[in-house]
């Protein structure tokens, strides 16, 4: 099966693509780790990217998320949409009888899985907050694919079909106010917020080139979710609320640990990048720091620059293995806008995704460039403009930054 093409013929012929999902042989690990997984990453990297690295905002003004709250805003997001598909297909499964359907776990998964590919592709459209609505209506069309869906793989009574699909949106979202709740169980706390992980890799071909995604034990992440997956409707049947929690965490701590593996570049490695002076002003601090959040490999390296009236901040980020997903998202989004007091810019140059922020009164600029390995380097600055920021950023070694390779399972 091929990703890209499966993608494709389930958004633009859902009823030729149902039927042909229908005879095909599969399971749960080769549904999660051949296209869900990677589908489900879209949403929750390019929010990541268009809350704490872009932001949002008007008159001036712009928001963003702290970069470690927002790093594990993507990690929850991420490993939620999958415990949701998970209770999707449950919630699936048990209610077909009720519309003269069959119940099939496996066929049931697939509804739920190929059903969310238009919702999780909707997702692109975080990476510009103000187009957040557009990713809503892409969820719609997923209401559809559910619909088109379910009289074919579950084999209910077509006339019921309409009653189904809004009978399990309803259950879905009585869920999904379950699962957020028990989200709260995965954020973390003080010193808990760093840990280990590693991992090998797969290659997805997109339209934009191949991009390869390290992955940590897939197959076994896929069994330890199907076990859960298990004991939740043994759960269910049981209507065990502690019980269904606690299959969630453990569906959810197997895929944390199963994407964005690899090792993140070392943050002393990242540390070398950052000069001692830049544009004569003095290196007047740094901080640097390697970890995981919530099972995710990352590394940061940032470093003040300033003397009494200029001051100047360089960043160095990487988000391990997601770090190749945020040079493919951010490969999707170009543009600008400008009004009264403040302007910015993304574009693509030298197969670099470059962004720029700028106050018109020169109080204030920004410069970020995403590298072809996915590192994120960031200069921001206060009493200076966007054309002298970037000059800095020139007297930073970005093609040092861009050979440092990631390494695989340890």
């Amino acid at each position: 099966m091929n990703l890209i093409e499966r993608a494709k013929s389930i958004l633009l012929q859902p009823k030729e693509t149902w039927a042909t999902i229908d005879t095909e042989s599969t399971d749960v690990a080769t549904l999660f780790t051949r296209y869900a997984m990677v589908l489900a990453a879209i949403p929750a990297v390019c929010g990541f990217i268009g809350m704490s690295l872009i932001g949002f905002g008007g008159f001036g003004v712009t928001i963003r998320t702290p970069f470690v709250a927002g790093l594990v805003n993507m990690v929850v997001s991420y490993v939620l949409s999958l415990v949701g598909v998970f209770v999707l297909g449950l919630i699936i499964d048990a209610l077909a009888p009720t519309f003269g359907g069959q119940k099939s776990p496996i066929q049931a998964l697939k509804v739920a899985v190929y059903a969310s590919t238009a919702a999780m592709l909707g997702g692109v459209f975080s990476l510009l907050p103000a187009l957040a609505m557009l990713g809503l209506l892409a969820a719609l069309y997923s209401i559809y694919l559910l619909y088109t869906g379910l009289p074919v793989l579950m084999k209910n009574i077509p006339e019921k079909s309409v009653v189904y699909t809004v009978v399990v949106i309803i259950a879905a979202i009585v869920m999904g106010v379950i699962i957020g709740a028990v989200s709260a169980l995965f954020l973390p706390r003080g010193g808990a917020m760093f840990g280990g992980a590693d991992a090998p890799s797969i290659t997805m071909n997109t339209p934009g080139g191949k991009v390869s995604i390290d992955t940590a034990g897939l197959e076994a992440a896929g069994k330890k979710m199907e076990e859960a997956a298990r004991k939740m409707e043994e759960a269910q049947k049981s209507q065990d609320p502690a019980a269904i929690a606690a299959a969630a965490g453990n569906a959810a701590k197997a895929a944390a640990g199963a994407f964005g593996g690899g090792q993140a570049i070392a943050a002393q490695s990242l540390k070398g990048a950052l000069p001692e002076k830049l544009a004569g002003l003095p290196r007047t601090g740094f901080d640097v720091q390697d970890g995981a959040a919530l099972g995710l490999p990352t590394s940061q390296a940032s470093a003040q620059y300033g003397n009494d009236t200029r001051q100047v901040r360089l960043e160095i980020v990487d988000i391990g293995g997601l770090g190749q997903v945020a040079v493919m998202a951010m490969g999707m989004a170009q543009g600008e806008k400008e009004d009264k007091t403040s302007a910015e810019k993304t574009w693509q140059e030298g197969g670099r995704t470059l962004h720029q922020r700028y106050e018109k009164d020169g109080s204030h600029a920004e410069f970020k460039t995403i590298l072809k390995n996915g590192l994120v380097v960031s200069i921001e600055g206060d009493n200076m403009g966007a054309k002298e920021l970037q000059g800095f950023m020139s007297q930073v070694d970005l093609n040092a930054l861009e050979g440092l390779q990631r390494k695989g399972k340890s």
